[in-house]
């Protein structure tokens, strides 16, 4: 391979990487997801559990209470 090949070559990476660069850029500013819907309910799943820990911890409830509410929640 000849130096001048390699040369295009090399700017030839580089502003393909450029461009995918900025088309991902203008993407994420536009709004647009790139998440995926598994990941997307991976995310309400959690968020379900953090709701349902909150409820746990700021009940009045006392501490039999509170583990017997844990080790059911560990069941499922």
């Amino acid at each position: 391979m000849s130096p001048w090949t390699a040369i295009v070559v090399i700017v030839a990476i580089v502003v393909y990487a450029n461009l995918r660069r900025n088309r991902d850029a203008a993407r994420w500013q536009g709004g647009g997801s790139p998440a995926s819907p598994e990941l997307e309910r991976e995310v309400i799943e959690l968020r379900r559990r953090v709701e349902t820990l909150e409820r746990i911890l700021t009940d009045s409830r006392g501490s039999t209470d509170l583990a017997r509410e844990i080790e059911s929640l560990r069941d499922r």
